[in-house]
C-alpha cells in the first residue's frame, strides 16, 4: 500500500506545484459559481457554498476507502492488489481537489480538477495490460510511459480552448475500447454486466454535466442538479470499473491456476 501511495502522490504533488505557477494561465477554466446550476447558499461557509456539489465528494472518499481496504476471499496476487490500491488512491486524492475548486474558485484547483481526470482514465488500459499478461519486464515501463503521456496530454488545453475535451475524449475512447476487447477475450456474463454499467455511468457523467443548466429549468434538478448527478454517475463509474477489472483479474488468475494443475 505504501508503494501505491508513493506512486500516486509523487506525480500528484508535481502537478500541484506546476498548477500553482503561471504555466496554465491561458487554460480555459470556469472560475465562478455561475458555471453551476446549483444556487449558492450565502450563509454557509465557502466549503459548503453549494452543499450538494460539495458533499458529493464524500462519496468519492467512501468509495476509495472501500476499494483500498477491501479484502477478497482467497489469495490476491501482489500485482492485482497494487493496481487496485493505486486506483483507489486516485479516487481519494481527486475528491479534495474537486472540493477545493468549489470552495476557493481559483485557477490552480480548477486546472487540477481537469488534469487529474486524464491519468485516472489512463489507469484502466494500464490495468487491462496486466490482465492480458504482457511481459512483466515490459509492463512497468509501458505503464509509466502511458501515465506520463496522459499527464502531458493536458498540454492540449494550452494549445486550444477545447484541448482538454479532446484529450479527455481520447482517454475515454481508449479505456472503453480496451475494456470491450479484454471482455471479449477473457470476460463472462458477470464482467459484461459490470462493463455495461460502467459505460452507462460514464455516459451519464458526461451528459448530465453538459445539461446542468438546461435541466435546472425543472424543479427536480434545482437543488440536486445535473452536475450533482453527474458526480454520482462518476462515483458509480469508478465503482463499476473496479468491479469489472478486479473480477476480470481474478477470473484470469483462476483459469491460469487451473491450467497449471
Amino acid at each position: 500500500m505504501k508503494l501505491a501511495l508513493l506512486h500516486v502522490l509523487l506525480p500528484f504533488l508535481l502537478c500541484v506545484a506546476l498548477a500553482n505557477t503561471g504555466l496554465f494561465d491561458d487554460v480555459a477554466v470556469d472560475l465562478s459559481y455561475a458555471h453551476y446550476a446549483e444556487r449558492r447558499v450565502e450563509h454557509l461557509p465557502a466549503f459548503l457554498a453549494m452543499p450538494c456539489n460539495c458533499l458529493v465528494n464524500l462519496a468519492y472518499i467512501a468509495m476509495g476507502l472501500y476499494w483500498l481496504l477491501r479484502r477478497r476471499g482467497g489469495e490476491e496476487a501482489e500485482q492485482s492488489r497494487y493496481m487496485r490500491q493505486v486506483f483507489a488512491f486516485m479516487a481519494l486524492l481527486y475528491a479534495p481537489v474537486q472540493w477545493t475548486r468549489l470552495a476557493v474558485l481559483r485557477r490552480a484547483p480548477a486546472v487540477l480538477d481537469q488534469w487529474f481526470t486524464l491519468p485516472i482514465f489512463a489507469w484502466v488500459p494500464i490495468w487491462i495490460s496486466v490482465i492480458e499478461r504482457q511481459s512483466a519486464k515490459r509492463r512497468a515501463p509501458r505503464a509509466a510511459a502511458l501515465e506520463a503521456c496522459s499527464l502531458l496530454s493536458y498540454g492540449l488545453a494550452l494549445a486550444h480552448e477545447r484541448g482538454f475535451e479532446l484529450a479527455l475524449g481520447c482517454h475515454v475512447g481508449l479505456a472503453v475500447y480496451r475494456a470491450v476487447r479484454v471482455q471479449r477475450a477473457h470476460g463472462d456474463g458477470r464482467t459484461r454486466a459490470y462493463l455495461q454499467l460502467a459505460v452507462l455511468s460514464c455516459a451519464g457523467f458526461v451528459a448530465l454535466k453538459l445539461l446542468d443548466h438546461w435541466l435546472a429549468r425543472y424543479r427536480l434538478f434545482q437543488r440536486f442538479t445535473g452536475h450533482f448527478w453527474s458526480k454520482v454517475c462518476d462515483v458509480l463509474q469508478f465503482h463499476f470499473s473496479f468491479c469489472f477489472l478486479t473480477e476480470l483479474t481474478h477470473g484470469v488468475q483462476r483459469r491460469s491456476a487451473a491450467r497449471r494443475e
